[in-house]
């Protein structure tokens, strides 16, 4: 089975571009699951399911995402090959912009639309910067200079990566990235493998519950600026 881990801003538009390149490849007879993970809830998993993808949802509640996402990737690895699929989808809560949810040696896409602003590829951290494709979104809405102005930021942030459009509303672009999945490498289990970049730095009082404001609340890892 091949697995494909795709992240992003929020609203960025990864569920609309999973389900178009997902329709591709199910047109090839490829057999495709789903997993979503969000944070506090989440209705996206009902549009995979109303276009007939297998789809499992994962909330990491009041834990930080990533770590969610890692310590449930395998298990949800293992039900994709229980079910047979030939290729397994992972699209992440639209995290924050240091997040870092890519495993190498697994094909890691991020997603980033147009109308979030020409700085905006400046301002994300590894999980553009470590992607080995970057889809870019709703760029039918912006001019063609600032497409281009938003291209070459990517590539800026991320030279080694492939670029490609695609169009969430029609679909356009999505036979190519459909390409990029077919030739995710296959895999048996994640044990052992390792993710591209460390997750946000923990722990802290405040990752353990703490409510209470000050210092003598705060332990752990505290980073504070300087004010001299």
């Amino acid at each position: 089975m091949r697995l494909v881990t795709v992240a992003g801003p929020p609203s960025s538009g990864k569920t609309s571009f999973i389900l178009h390149t997902a329709a591709e490849l199910l047109e090839q007879g490829l057999r495709i699951g789903i997993i979503k993970f969000d944070c506090l809830t989440g209705d996206d998993h009902k549009r995979y399911e109303r276009a007939g993808l297998p789809v499992k949802k994962g909330l990491a509640g009041g834990l930080c995402p990533d770590h969610f996402f890692i310590a449930n990737i395998e298990a949800c690895v293992q039900w994709g090959i229980d079910q047979g699929f030939n290729l397994l989808i992972s699209e992440s809560a639209g995290l924050c912009n240091r997040c870092s949810p890519h495993i190498k040696g697994i094909l890691a896409v991020c997603v980033i639309d147009h109308l979030s602003g020409v700085h905006t590829p400046r301002k994300i951290g590894p999980m553009l910067k470590n992607a080995d494709l970057v889809v870019l979104t709703k760029g039918d809405i912006v001019s063609q200079a600032e497409r281009e102005v938003f291209s070459f930021r990517v590539r800026q942030a991320n030279a080694k990566a492939a670029v490609l459009p695609v169009n969430g509303l029609t679909g356009q672009g999505s036979l190519l990235v459909a390409g990029h999945f077919k030739t995710a490498p296959a895999i048996t289990s994640l044990n052992g493998m390792r993710l591209r970049f460390t997750m946000p730095a923990a722990l802290c009082s405040y990752c353990l519950g703490e409510t209470r404001i000050g210092p003598d609340s705060q332990i752990g890892n505290v980073k504070t600026m300087d004010f001299t």
